[in-house]
């Protein structure tokens, strides 16, 4: 049986899906800014999307990842999935986990790029590598808030020896 009743269960739920799936559009959104920031031939445009990639990053994708790592362990700490129970909800939880970190790290050159944009020193060329590495690192946090999304819907099948020691306890003793 479930810790939470079926209210705070479809609350938390609510909250856990709506911040992880803003979070995977946002990195989306993320990801046009950059493309057009190193793609455009207006340097106007180029440090509109810049600074917007800073304040887009700050103020919408940092606080969506760490809602959905709260929300997800809220989540399988009050369900019957539990958080160490299945091995597609570890993953999940690693997958959030090391996302949320490399999002960080990666929040550093978003700044280094949002500061020379708003110096009016983003020319042709200028730091084209951390840029690209931008369009590049975007692409792959798309790739694997799919993947986190792709085990929620699937569930692959794989209880940990932890969740069959508990199966076990809360299963009726035979007669």
């Amino acid at each position: 049986m479930s810790p939470f009743q079926p209210r705070l269960r479809k609350l938390t739920l609510t909250l856990h899906v709506t911040s992880s799936v803003g979070w995977l559009g946002a990195v989306a959104a993320f990801l046009a800014l950059a493309v057009t920031g190193l793609t455009t031939s207006t340097p106007q445009t180029a440090r509109g999307a810049y600074l917007a990639m800073d304040v887009v990053g700050w103020y919408v994708i940092v606080p969506l990842s760490v809602a959905s790592l709260l929300s997800g362990l809220v989540q399988s700490l009050g369900t019957v999935w539990g958080l160490l129970r299945h091995y597609w909800v570890i993953a999940k939880l690693l997958i959030t986990v090391v996302a949320t970190v490399l999002l960080l790290v990666h929040m550093q050159p978003v700044g280094q790029l949002a500061d020379a944009a708003a110096r009016a020193t983003l020319v042709d060329g200028e730091l084209e590598g951390m840029r690209i590495q931008l369009i590049a690192d975007a692409a792959a946090a798309l790739l694997v808030l799919l993947t986190a999304a792709a085990l929620s819907v699937f569930k692959p099948r794989g209880v940990t020896r932890y969740g069959r020691r508990r199966r076990r306890e809360q299963s009726p003793l035979p007669r």
